[in-house]
């Protein structure tokens, strides 16, 4: 893809994960831009996308699929990226394979619904598993359960509490979810 590719992000909380995705952006690691934000409820990330210049739409509750592949093409937008976005994402007609989330472990272990934040190192914590991650995936109609594009890994520590994990698992997701991404649209290209 010679241009850069058109990415619409969906969020639901502070926005790290856009604003990650937009400094990569910004110093030309990903060659990509971000014409349109959709967040499920107003909340930080709204406004720090907005402070960043993009356009947010705020659309509450599960998007019917009709109405996002509409926004989707209005927009023409290649790829569609989960960046802590909460609700099950219903795909539209010409997106499948087409939409990534990143969960915040080594997935197939500790996914599905409710399984978000801080829930999923407690949840790590608790099992004592000695190693944790971040997965990047391409999302299905369900939680969690689409095919597995890049894994990154790290130990968990005997001393970890769900924030210190969470602290250790979000900056490998900062360098792998850019990396899963512009691999991505390589193979996306003809």
């Amino acid at each position: 893809m010679n241009r850069p590719a058109r990415l619409c992000v969906l969020i639901s909380g502070g926005g790290r994960t856009l604003l990650n995705l937009q400094d990569r952006i910004d110093d030309a690691t990903l060659h990509a831009v971000i014409p349109l934000v959709i967040a499920s409820g107003p909340c930080a990330g709204v406004e720090r996308a907005r402070a960043r210049g993009l356009q947010v739409e705020i659309i509450p509750g599960t998007i019917p699929a009709t109405t996002l592949g509409s926004l989707l093409e209005q927009h023409s937008i290649d790829l569609v990226i989960l960046a802590g976005y909460l609700k099950l994402v219903r795909i539209p007609k010409g997106y499948q394979g087409r939409i990534l989330n990143i969960h915040p472990a080594l997935l197939p272990k500790f996914g599905g619904a409710g399984m978000y934040g801080e829930r999923v190192h407690a949840a790590v914590l608790a099992a004592g598993e000695p190693v944790s991650g971040c997965t990047v995936h391409l999302c299905d109609e369900a939680f969690d359960t689409g095919q597995i594009l890049l894994q990154r890994t790290c130990p968990v520590l005997a001393s970890d509490t769900p924030q210190t994990l969470a602290a250790r698992v979000f900056e490998l997701e900062k360098e792998a979810y850019p990396r899963a991404i512009a691999d991505y649209l390589r193979r996306l290209t003809p």
